[in-house]
Parts: structure tokens; C-alpha cells; sequence
């Protein structure tokens, strides 16, 4: 893999601070975009010039998450927001009241849709205004008796 193949995927997976620090080594030609990979050394990088890009958000990254808001014992909602607050405020605005709680999940979790599966990280490209609700899920409460069970291994 190249530098500028990683530097895209970096950028896919919004990791800023190492995407502002790949970006600053390319300025300072530390490293170019056809350099396999194993050539960059982030110890070359001015730290003190990187934090300040960080800060600056130079990239401009506005990192988007994925919470889980539980609506009752069965019931789910997930919602794409910015911050834990704003899905939550997003939730009370959807629903008029509040969640029972609010966790943030793992974009790269997947689930079926349609034919196939789609992860959220995928799923979040088709949103281009956050907050903004990916879905909901409900569990099955259906309990298996003994016979049941036995029934599936025989």
C-alpha cells in the first residue's frame, strides 16, 4: 500500500490526528504519495506544527458517531450524531421523551439490510445532515423452553 492509499482509508476511517500528521510530513516532503507506507516515520514530523494543525482542524474533520438509545427492555434506536448530547436531544425531539440510555456502538458494526449487509460506517455516507436517525432494532423476547432446545440438537 502507498502513502496516498493509506492517507485515504486514514481519512475513511476519520483519524484525524494521523491524517493532519501524514498531511504535514507530504508538505514537508518527508514522504510522497507513491512511498510505500513503511517509509513514513512520524517521529520526522514537527509535533509542535502538527498539534497546531490538529487544533485548527486544517483537515476539516467533523467525526460523526453512531449511539444506540434504548427506548424500553426491547426497543432500540440508532441515531448518527456528532456527540452523545446531540442524539440524545435528537431522540427527545423524534420521540418527546427521554432515552433510557445512550451508547455509543462500533461504526464498523454490520447488520442485514435488504439482500446483504451494510456496516454504519457505510450506511453513513447515504446522510448528509446529522443528527440523523440510521434505524431501529427490537429483540426478540421469545424464551426457548427446555424441549425447545433439545429439539435443536437432536
Amino acid at each position: 500500500m502507498n502513502v496516498k492509499e493509506y492517507f485515504e482509508e486514514v481519512v475513511k476511517l476519520e483519524e484525524s490526528s494521523l491524517a493532519h500528521y501524514l498531511f504535514h510530513l507530504l508538505q514537508e516532503k518527508k514522504i510522497s504519495s507513491n512511498d510505500d507506507v513503511s517509509k513514513i516515520d512520524l517521529n520526522q514530523a514537527n509535533h509542535q506544527i502538527v498539534e497546531e494543525m490538529i487544533q485548527k482542524n486544517l483537515l476539516y474533520f467533523r467525526k460523526v458517531h453512531i449511539y444506540s438509545l434504548k427506548q424500553n427492555k426491547n426497543d432500540f434506536v440508532f441515531i448518527f450524531a456528532r456527540s452523545k448530547e446531540d442524539a440524545i436531544q435528537h431522540y427527545r425531539e423524534t420521540y418527546f421523551h427521554s432515552p433510557l440510555n445512550c451508547i455509543e456502538t462500533s461504526l464498523e458494526n454490520d447488520f442485514y439490510r435488504g439482500n446483504g449487509r451494510i456496516s454504519f460506517r457505510d450506511m453513513k455516507k447515504e446522510f448528509s445532515i446529522f443528527p440523523a436517525i440510521a434505524g431501529s432494532y427490537s429483540r426478540n423476547d421469545y424464551v426457548l423452553t427446555e424441549e425447545e432446545v433439545w429439539q435443536q440438537y437432536k
